[in-house]
Order: C-alpha cells, then sequence, then structure tokens
C-alpha cells in the first residue's frame, strides 16, 4: 500500500466521478451499448478488488447482501447473474443524477472515511431516492483512491 496521506478534496472528486460513473452504466444501457463493460470499467476504477475483498454492502440486496468479490459487485450494478437473482442491475433503474450530501470525513493516514446520503434521480422523472452511506477509502500502490468499504442503506422507515 501506498503511504500517501488522502485528501478530503480526492474523497469528494472521488465521489462525484462515482455518481458520473453509475449515471455513464444507465446511459450506454439505455444506448443499446455493451454496459456491462462500462460498470467493469467502473467498479475497476473505483473499487479496490486488485488487492483482495473490498466489503461491499450494496442497497437493495438482502439474500446475499454482502458482496465481497468483483463478480457479487458486478451482478449488483447490472443483474443478469444467477449467483444473485435478486439483483436488477441498480446502474441501469437508469439515473439521471447523483446528489451527494457528506456529513462528515476522516482520514487517518492511508485510509479515509465518509458518510452521509447521497440521492439518486430517475432518469424516467420522479422522486429522488435518498440513501445512506458510509464509504471508506484507501490509495494503491500506483497513489490512486479506491474504496474498500461500502455501506449502503435505505434510511429506517418506522411501520
Amino acid at each position: 500500500m501506498n503511504n500517501q496521506i488522502i485528501t478530503e478534496q480526492e474523497i469528494l472528486n472521488a465521489q462525484k466521478a462515482w455518481g458520473e460513473g453509475i449515471i455513464k452504466i444507465g446511459k450506454v444501457f439505455q444506448e443499446g451499448g455493451d454496459f456491462s463493460a462500462t460498470a467493469e470499467e467502473h467498479i475497476n476504477q473505483f473499487y479496490n478488488y486488485q488487492d483482495g475483498s473490498v466489503l461491499f454492502k450494496p442497497t437493495l440486496a438482502s439474500e446475499k447482501q454482502f458482496r465481497l468479490d468483483f463478480e457479487g459487485a458486478l451482478s449488483y450494478f447490472v443483474g443478469g447473474n444467477s449467483n444473485y437473482p435478486e439483483d436488477h442491475g441498480f446502474a441501469i433503474k437508469p439515473w439521471s443524477h447523483v446528489r451527494w450530501e457528506s456529513i462528515g470525513t476522516k482520514i487517518i493516514g492511508n485510509m479515509a472515511v465518509a458518510m452521509g446520503n447521497y440521492f439518486f434521480t430517475p432518469t424516467e422523472g420522479g422522486e429522488d431516492v435518498k440513501v445512506e452511506y458510509s464509504f471508506s477509502y484507501t490509495k494503491n500502490s500506483n497513489g490512486e483512491l479506491k474504496i474498500i468499504l461500502h455501506g449502503s442503506h435505505l434510511p429506517y422507515s418506522p411501520v
């Protein structure tokens, strides 16, 4: 691992780019392109599966709610994997905008944690979907910021 310090601006930049990547996967899907390859590029760009497992808890997963490998992450974003029958492709909903609302970050050397809400705007219109997030980042040996923990949850809704 690289010993470079992570900055808050790097986290903000990574979050913005991550949201743009989710939107891009959906656009490629709508245009009939290779959205699965686009999702693979997204995962490779933002997640640290190259160095081992990532602690990934996607929002809309309950049967296999933790995804430690690339295959599980890809299935969540694009669906179509019989090992994950509950996945319908979060990134191919599709979404037109992702807005981040951070409640804070903690940076300790080569690791950073960010928490808050992010809001996904459906391309077809309608209300934004509010999701709670906790992301942890590190820098890989090339000095690139990578996600090592992605926790995403729908807000608690008392009955």
